[in-house]
């Protein structure tokens, strides 16, 4: 049986990145909800990991894990507010900080210590807490402070109980990875048992032990998620499946005839034209929230009618959710926070009674992508941007139109071609324009114009949880703004956004 470490989910954003870190280890790993005993944990654990999460320890309703975990011997690494359970739960003292200390601090290390190994003092780490911890614990010791966190890593090596104010899951944090790293491999003292070819083995098994002779339905939109997952039922089961991509009329420029290049070998795709029927659903609608949840009724609505003018008799529908996907829109297993809907987590199974095929569910996109290497996806299947599933809707803000869509799709194969033209297309995780709600006062052809902004929005990140602002050469972005105020009708002003996630989200909307 594989060795595991446990995460116990207290609400954070960023549980699921924790358990992607211990995977990129090397180290297989789980999340659970808070609550749960030791009972519940399973076999071979190795390690746990309490994550960060929204609550206050000294609340009334605190959530709380089982305490009966500190008695099993297991190291145990809390996490922001796992660090702040430990130190309650243990007679420290957490309090209301008088500054919330939120981004970026340098680590002083203060004392030698087995988590702290080749971890540099003086190196970057990503603060995110209200709370700070104001006494330690009796038989704890200090081993690294920030400037407003005197207590930032706390540690009881006796009973290998570990706690880090900070996010070292997160890519803002410099040597997170190498913390990570000493505690499950120095102090759980796992081996190396997780990789993504064993995984794809298991998943394509499991698709073809499962699926058998049935009929299998698949949500196509030709992004990097869906078609490997098209590529592993290839794979399971032939041509047994059949996927359907609906055009809503949101999608990129030249999108159809993608879905034909790369998909049209299986005798089984249904491409559907439904831009009108989107188009009158999202007439007036300005609310983000609205938007993608209109677009998601809709294109199960689109989705059921076509699987029906099959005429076969489907018992299941393959996706390509993935992990973030499955965060932003609901808690799995604890009180994590909702950001934002993604229409491609619910509503089609039990709309069409048919049972979930989501090979992806597991995984970051840059796993995603190595899954799809192993399988010989193409390289211009694999290397594409993420694009969001309410597609060019959430880049619009306010109202979405034909003509804003055109205005957005010119823009947008603008950008994509001009960064492609600089060789930087591999070193961007996404650029896309954003069409604001605003007009500005211009000068075109000697005469005054008052016409559209955007923005372009360009980050670099490993899994879409944090991202930075690309530096874009000044150049490129010259070229850029100078072709789309040339060559786009409505657009009279480009601006560049230089957020990072956090606090901003990659989308706009």
């Amino acid at each position: 049986m594989k060795e595991k470490i446990v995460i116990l989910d207290f609400g954070s954003q960023y549980t699921q990145l924790i358990a992607r870190r211990i995977r990129e280890i090397g180290t297989y790993s789980e999340i659970l909800p808070y609550w749960v005993t030791p009972k519940d944990l399973g076999d071979n654990i190795k390690g746990i990991i309490l994550s960060g999460g929204p609550s206050s320890v000294y609340d009334e309703n605190a959530p709380l894990p089982c305490e009966e975990i500190f008695r099993l011997g297991i190291p145990i690494l809390g996490i922001c507010y796992g660090l702040q359970v430990i130190a309650h739960l243990f007679g420290g003292k957490v309090e209301p900080a008088e500054n919330r200390e939120y981004g970026f601090q340098k680590l002083k290390i203060i004392k030698n210590s087995e988590l702290l190994e080749n971890v540099r003092d003086g190196s970057t780490v990503w603060m995110s807490h209200g709370d700070i911890v104001k006494q330690i614990p009796e038989g704890f010791v200090v081993t690294a402070s920030t400037e407003n966190s005197p207590f930032a890593v706390i540690e009881n090596p006796e009973k290998k109980i570990f706690g880090v104010q900070f996010h070292p899951e997160v890519a803002h944090t410099e040597d997170g990875l190498v913390l990570l790293n000493n505690f499950v491999k120095k102090i759980c003292g796992t081996s190396a048992t997780w990789n993504l070819e064993d995984f794809l083995t298991l998943q394509i098994k499991k698709i073809r032990e499962e699926v058998g002779d049935s009929k299998v339905l698949l949500a196509l939109s030709g992004g990097v998620d869906s078609s490997v997952v098209a590529y592993m039922l290839d794979k399971a089961i032939g041509n047994n499946y059949y996927p359907i991509f609906v055009d809503t009329g949101l999608l990129k420029k030249g999108e159809k005839e993608r879905i034909h290049k790369y998909f049209g070998h299986n005798p089984n795709l249904r491409i559907v034209d439904a831009s009108h029927e989107f188009f009158n659903a999202l007439k007036g609608v300005e609310d983000p929230e609205r938007k993608r949840k209109i677009i998601g009724k809709k294109f199960i609505e689109v989705f059921e009618n076509e699987a029906k003018k099959i005429g076969i008799k489907f018992e299941y529908l393959a996706q390509g959710t993935l992990y973030p996907d499955v965060i932003e829109s609901t808690s799995v297993v604890g009180p994590s926070e909702v950001i934002k809907s993604h229409h491609n987590v619910g509503g089609l199974p039990e709309k069409l009674h048919l049972k979930l095929i989501e090979p992806l569910r597991e995984l970051f996109k840059d796993e995603v992508r190595k899954i799809g290497k192993l399988l010989n996806v193409p390289d211009e299947i694999l290397q594409r941007h993420p694009f969001p599933g309410p597609g060019m809707a959430v880049r619009i803000i306010g109202e979405v139109t034909p003509e804003k869509v055109k205005i957005l799709q010119e823009a947008d194969y603008l950008v994509e071609s001009i960064i492609k033209k600089h060789n930087l297309y591999n070193e961007i995780w996404q650029a896309f324009p954003v069409l604001l709600p605003v007009k500005t006062v211009g000068v075109k052809g000697d005469k005054r114009s008052y016409e559209n902004v955007i923005a372009i929005r360009a980050v670099v990140s490993v899994d879409g949880m944090t991202a930075d602002w690309y530096r874009m050469p000044y150049e490129v972005l010259a070229e850029i703004s100078t072709s789309i105020l040339n060559s786009v009708q409505g657009v009279n002003r480009v601006v560049y956004d230089i957020s990072t996630k956090p606090p901003a989200t990659i989308e706009w909307e």
